[in-house]
């Protein structure tokens, strides 16, 4: 019986996919649900797996965009499995153990080599007419290879000599091309839109994390050993976000056509560095997590971010965005709109700097922060105020964000 394998539907609202790689041959024996490929839709990359075990024969290449339920390749459930491995790996012990059969070929005469040129007083030296044309052109006559008499730099030489356009180096100077993957391709189409069709805008300030260093220095160790999670920054960020998201609904808000949508509920998207570039996965309801939950949900995440496992639900419908540039070393940034949500948080690397506090010069270990948002749906003082509010309780989170109880914030 032949079977025929169709592209699944990856998610809602997703029509097509890219074949990224096929993890076998054709030809090949698969058992089923064996992984047999990985597809690139415009939000993640997913296995393939065989639906039944046979013989597979490939109807798609690599990098063809292959539309939802087409086929892509057919399963003879009769074909028998060989022994000892795949079709395509008995073959392949065939052809090697033919080729070892063979008698070696005898290795032809090579040809005499050219005897090299002789150095002279002579060799790259340019004569009168050569110098001169080489003095016009600016170029040294070090670096022309002279085809005269004992390397003597010739007229014709100068003639043919071209002005380098820098001082090349002496390693190389390939280059390569790559067919970027359906997801970034998406990627790049949907942060163009952003910038062409939103009033989009930043607003900064800066935030002494010295309380939020105090707390986990005290607690981390003790709140790692009780719930198998660290206590990091993105905890205190999430849940200072879902404060002012409360104070601002605005900013939890997005634009469908001529409405305005608010949401009653905190979906915040983490952007995470992934295997295929940056992945979004969304913490659901995170105004209802504690400390713990959410640094659970943010490990959780990033995991299956790290390892490809992510699902499209998982990265769908936030309504507020974290991005942390300070991990890789940013300092300042613009983020750009997770769309359609109306804004986004950045935050950056933490530097120790001096400030002024209680009338003296100190030094803390700052953050800056940053947000983007769509002026269409959110005014300047609304943006300011949520990033004020932000900032106020990372600078006070034993008494707004614990309720001045640090023991059950962090269920010690």
């Amino acid at each position: 019986m032949i079977l025929e394998m169709k592209v699944p539907s990856p998610g809602e609202s997703i029509t097509e996919v890219e074949i990224a790689e096929w993890l076998v041959e054709d030809g090949d024996y698969v058992e089923k649900d064996q992984a047999i490929a990985e597809v690139d839709s415009d939000k993640a990359t997913l296995e393939l797996p065989a639906e039944e075990s046979g013989i597979i024969t490939l109807k798609a290449e690599v990098g063809d965009a292959v539309a939802v339920g087409e086929v892509v390749c057919l399963i003879d459930t009769e074909g028998a499995k060989p022994e000892g491995g795949s079709a395509a790996a008995t073959d392949s012990a065939e052809k090697s153990e033919s080729q070892t059969a063979k008698a070696p070929e005898p290795k032809a005469a090579e040809a005499p080599q050219a005897a090299p040129a002789k150095e002279t007083y002579a060799s790259g030296v340019a004569s009168p007419a050569a110098k001169k044309i080489l003095k016009e052109k600016g170029i040294e006559a070090s670096a022309v290879k002279g085809t005269g008499k004992d390397g003597r730099i010739t007229k014709d030489d100068a003639v043919k000599a071209v002005p380098s356009m820098g001082t090349p180096g002496g390693g190389s100077r390939g280059e390569t091309r790559s067919k970027l993957s359906m997801l970034r391709r998406k990627v790049a189409e949907r942060l163009v839109a952003v910038k062409n069709e939103t009033a989009m805008l930043t607003t900064f300030n800066e935030v002494d994390m010295s309380p939020i260093f105090e707390l986990r220095k005290k607690y981390k160790e003790d709140f790692k050993a009780k719930h198998g999670v660290g206590l990091g920054f993105m905890s205190f960020f999430t849940l200072a976000v879902v404060r002012a998201l409360k104070e601002y609904p605005a900013v939890n808000s997005m634009i469908d056509g001529k409405e305005m949508v608010s949401f009653d509920f905190c979906d915040i998207s983490i952007a995470v560095s992934g295997p295929k570039g940056l992945m979004v996965p969304v913490i659901r309801n995170a105004e209802n997590l504690s400390f713990r939950g959410v640094e659970s949900e943010v490990k959780r995440l990033a995991i299956r971010a790290r390892e490809g496992e992510i699902t499209v639900d998982e990265m769908t419908g936030g309504t507020f965005t974290i991005t942390n540039g300070g991990v890789f070393g940013s300092m300042l940034s613009t983020p750009i709109i997770n769309p359609p949500q109306s804004a986004i948080l950045g935050m950056h690397n933490i530097v120790e700097r001096p400030i002024v506090r209680d009338g003296a010069i100190a030094i803390a270990p700052i953050m800056y922060v940053a947000l983007s948002y769509d002026h269409r749906i959110i005014d300047g003082k609304e943006s300011v105020g949520f990033l004020v509010a932000v900032k106020e309780a990372l600078e006070n989170p034993v008494e707004l964000l614990m309720d001045g109880n640090v023991t059950r914030a962090l269920e010690l």
